[in-house]
């Protein structure tokens, strides 16, 4: 097969339309750099708080509409021992929206933090936090390496190139234009992504279903033709292993810095709330193509098309099965902006998780815990070499996996299962919690999740669990593990903290300091720093006293 020479130049049409745009927004960085009193590094990270409602909705809709996103579903829908009743991700994610804007919108935004690690450096100190980060850049280095595998196996099926050099090109341009603007440029291009995504997409549905190799697809999803059919089953022993599949993206997802970048970024509360409930509303919209084409790959003969025998699936090609049916299944010139909406699908995610793990490295891990006199042209300095540090690191993991839906699902597990109490607990049990209960939790969840292990990742399934099932001699998990590492996590820390807080009380235990016995450190108390609060406390009763 010869390189795909139409093809490949429509993509480098859309990665020079989208430097363009990442240009643009950079200069318009520099003049907001002009004109806010605040921090410069703050421009670069949360775009000086005042992004425009719309952009707001485009970019926090692009940043979890991404390559993992559109492929992933795909794969699920088509894969026959899965099926549409484990694409999960669009009500998970739509739950996630949601509990982010009654929950976490308010929180957050509170004592205008700039990421998520801030509260947690106010109340443990640095050291602490500096730990707790480290599931958090996993999750985010994951995040990236899932996003371009969809993109290297993408433009490696429909173009015919390597999908090595696929993902070092769009790698380049994405650490590119990230470096050029921050969040500028993130916000901006993902207003072009989202616009392509959502017309190259649903241009390709109706020729899809049209083909004459598929079968119809509301036969197909009860009737057994080519394949189980692609509505799948739910059978009762499984119903722990769903939720808890649903539980991993609802919940942990509430932990993505990704996420309250943007929260952070809009002028107002009820801004960042609006942007939630938007975004709740357009997933599930924007997963209708994709549940579609996994559908019709199901239901369609591949002896009959191009593609030939064996199937995707017996070839282990489930991973890529949109960018093969859109190759397959599609004139060529439709196909093309389908191709352009799977790349603006995986540049609109990328870029996201760049920022969000830079932002961390560059304030809380560089400014707060090495060198705190470092100056804002330092701070951003490291910004943009944690960007380029990370794209790097993310490419090549890249490269490790032909599965999108495994990547993504492992992030999004290591938040659930690590950050999640933490982030629960700091924001909502912050009066109950200490150093030693965050550290004591953190521990137990790291141990815990690698004795469950993850073939896939290479990690041994080392301890048994109720329910478990062995199949074709791998060991299956039916009890929802996830979910109690989270919960027990969670009970750890509060436990500790409190046994902790005896311990202090009675003289065994070095003295924890005020910031963590605080009972005001909620969110409700905006406007000072916990250790502030207790010093005026203690200054207003030496008056009194006296």
């Amino acid at each position: 097969m010869a390189v795909n020479w139409p093809g490949l130049l429509s993509i480098g049409v859309f990665y020079i339309m989208i430097l363009g745009m990442g240009i643009w927004a950079s200069r318009k960085s520099k003049r907001e750099e002009k004109k806010c009193t605040g921090k410069r590094s703050e421009v670069v990270m949360v775009g000086g708080r005042n992004l425009n409602i719309w952009v707001s909705i485009c970019t926090m809709t692009a940043t979890w509409v991404g390559g993992a996103y559109i492929l992933g579903i795909s794969e699920m829908v088509y894969d026959p021992t899965k099926g549409l009743v484990w694409a999960t991700a669009p009500l998970a994610f739509a739950i996630n929206f949601i509990i982010g804007a009654l929950f976490f919108v308010k929180p957050i935004r509170s004592k205008n933090y700039v990421t998520l690690l801030d509260p947690f450096q106010e109340k443990y100190g640095n050291a602490v936090a500096a730990v707790i980060f480290i599931p958090s850049l996993i999750g985010d280095i994951l995040w990236v390496a899932c996003i371009f595998g969809a993109l290297g196996g993408t433009i490696s099926v429909v173009m015919d190139i390597s999908s090595s050099l696929a993902v070092c090109i769009s790698a380049a341009v994405a650490i590119l234009y990230t470096l050029m603007g921050g969040l500028y440029s993130v916000a901006y291009t993902d207003v072009i992504q989202l616009g392509l995504m959502f017309v190259g997409l649903w241009l390709c549905v109706p020729f899809v279903l049209a083909n004459p190799s598929s079968a119809n697809i509301t036969v197909a999803a009860v009737t057994k033709l080519y394949q189980e059919p692609w509505i799948g089953r739910l059978e009762p022993e499984e119903a722990g292993r769903w939720v808890d599949d649903i539980l991993i993206l609802a919940i942990g997802g509430i932990c993505y810095q990704a996420f309250y970048q943007r929260v952070l970024s809009a002028a107002t509360d009820a801004q960042a709330k609006i942007t939630c409930y938007a975004g709740a509303v357009l997933l599930p919209i924007l997963a209708v193509p994709s549940l579609v084409i996994g559908a019709v790959a199901a239901s369609t003969n591949w002896n009959e098309t191009s593609f030939g025998s064996p199937s995707p699936y017996e070839q282990g090609k489930a991973g890529m099965i949109l960018p093969i049916v859109l190759q397959h299944l599609c004139p060529f010139y439709v196909s093309l902006f389908g191709m352009g909406a799977l790349v603006a699908s995986v540049m609109s995610s990328v870029d996201s998780g760049l920022l969000s793990a830079a932002s961390i490295l560059g304030r809380n891990i560089f400014k707060n815990l090495i060198y705190k006199r470092a100056s804002e042209k330092n701070i951003i300095a490291v910004v943009k070499g944690s960007v380029l540090l990370c794209g790097i690191i993310g490419a090549g993991l890249a490269m490790t996996t032909q599965s999108i839906h495994l990547f993504w699902f492992f992030s999004a597990d290591v938040y659930y299962s690590m950050m999640a109490p933490q982030v629960i607990c700091i924001f909502y049990l912050s009066r109950k919690v200490n150093h030693y209960g965050a550290c004591a939790g953190f521990v137990l969840a790291l141990v815990l999740r690698a004795l469950v292990g993850e073939p896939l990742m290479g990690l041994p399934d080392i301890l048994p669990l109720p329910w478990d099932k062995m199949v074709d001699g791998h060991r299956y998990r039916l009890f929802p593990f996830r979910t109690a590492i989270m919960l027990i996590s969670m009970a750890t820390i509060l436990g500790v903290s409190c046994f902790a807080l005896w311990l202090s009380k009675k003289g065994l235990l070095t003295r924890i300091n005020d910031a963590e016995t605080d009972t005001h450190m909620t969110y409700t108390a905006a406007g000072r720093t916990d250790v502030a609060e207790k010093e005026t406390e203690g200054t207003t009763s030496l008056i009194l006293s006296t």
